[in-house]
């Protein structure tokens, strides 16, 4: 029996990338073939391969928000990205996109070949890829419930963002108290903490977030006793007098990158960090207590993605140009040494966050592939 061919279409930055494995994970467990369209300049260059899907390469296409040279040229890269994903998607039950520009020609043409779309919205608020791609979409589904982004001709369906694997079973593991122990003490051994201390992750992601690097390195010193701190700086961005033994006992652990980041999780009691919508989703499914800096860039989505943690009581939001080692001293370190707060924050967060969204958009493809 010929297996169903799913056309999965996102590239270029991690949180394009992390669901669309995730979903092409889940449907291949199911039994369909999938192939994702991507650049070669982007991390599904090696990432989809890695995952052991096939990448069918398509130039890349980014639509300039002004007039500049590139517009000159921008029918014809269009065009042959059209020409690609048409050939890609021809005999596809479904093409499921995630956004950023390697969606929109592939909306295209399925559209032309009558190939039922399914939309993956990371974001609170919606790029311009797939606010055009859900006016012919069949479903389109939603990591948060304050996204106004709808399926104009189809379904609209908050799923939540579909996790990296790791992270996902972290979450199905961390049922009870006793089981958090155990992942706690067995990520603490791994990377050569101290289990029964408070602790603290700082991180930027895989590239680091200079203003949390630069504000932490001054509030350093002050850091209260009887705590750690796990500060993933990004790679290049640390500094030589950043870590070790404070003034008073406390420990700080300075790594550049993890990429197991799931042992990070299972030993922190507070995150502090950037506020994409993987982070977000990924905390709020484990049910962690955070500090959300929002990246001062962009279309403002950070701030937004945030949103159902901060209301639910479970994080709360600092803007970078108020970041400061005052508010460390105030509004972090005080929450790290109280156990209670702690937990009522971990608590608040439990309800709200989905770990298995890669199977629930899976769910939603096999409805229109039927």
């Amino acid at each position: 029996m010929t297996k169903k061919l799913v056309v999965l279409a996102g590239g270029g930055s991690a949180g394009h990338v992390n669901p669309l494995l995730a979903v092409g994970a889940a449907l291949q467990d199911r039994g369909y073939e999938v192939v994702a369209l991507g650049t070669k300049e982007g991390l599904e260059s090696e990432l989809v391969p890695a995952a052991g899907m096939r990448l069918e390469i398509i130039p890349k296409t980014p639509i300039p928000r002004r007039v500049t040279p590139e517009w000159f040229t921008l029918p014809g890269r269009l065009a042959a990205g059209k020409k690609v994903a048409k050939k890609t998607i021809q005999g596809a039950c479904a093409v499921v996109g995630f956004g950023g520009y390697v969606s929109s020609p592939a909306y295209s043409a399925a559209k032309r070949l009558g190939v039922p779309i399914v939309i993956h919205e990371q974001n609170a608020r919606p790029g311009l890829a797939n606010r055009r791609g859900a006016q012919s979409a069949s479903v389109v589904a939603l990591t948060f419930s304050n996204t106004p982004l709808v399926a104009r001709q189809g379904e609209t369906v908050v799923t939540g963002l579909p996790l990296r694997p790791a992270v996902a079973e972290l979450a199905g593991q961390r049922s009870t108290e006793a089981e958090k122990s155990r992942l706690r003490q067995s990520a603490s051994e791994k990377l050569g903490l101290d289990p029964d201390l408070p602790t603290l992750l700082v991180t930027g992601g895989s590239l680091g977030a200079q203003r949390l690097n630069e504000v932490f390195a001054e509030a350093m010193p002050a850091a209260p006793a009887g705590i750690q701190v796990l500060h993933l700086t990004g790679k290049g961005k640390s500094t030589p007098e950043m870590g070790g033994t404070m003034p008073s006992g406390a420990r700080w652990i300075v790594r550049e990158y993890l990429e197991e980041m799931e042992l990070a999780f299972a030993v922190a009691d507070l995150v502090v960090s950037r506020s994409g919508a993987g982070t977000v989703s990924e905390l709020a499914a484990l049910g962690l207590p955070a500090v959300f800096v929002p990246l001062p860039i962009g279309n403002g989505e950070q701030k937004l993605n945030a949103t159902d943690m901060v209301e639910a009581g479970g994080a709360i939001v600092v803007d970078n140009s108020d970041f400061s080692s005052a508010v460390v001293q105030d509004e972090i370190f005080t929450r790290l040494i109280n156990p209670e707060l702690l937990a009522q924050m971990s608590a608040n967060v439990e309800g709200i966050g989905v770990s298995d969204a890669a199977q629930r958009v899976a769910d939603l493809v096999e409805q229109v592939c039927r």
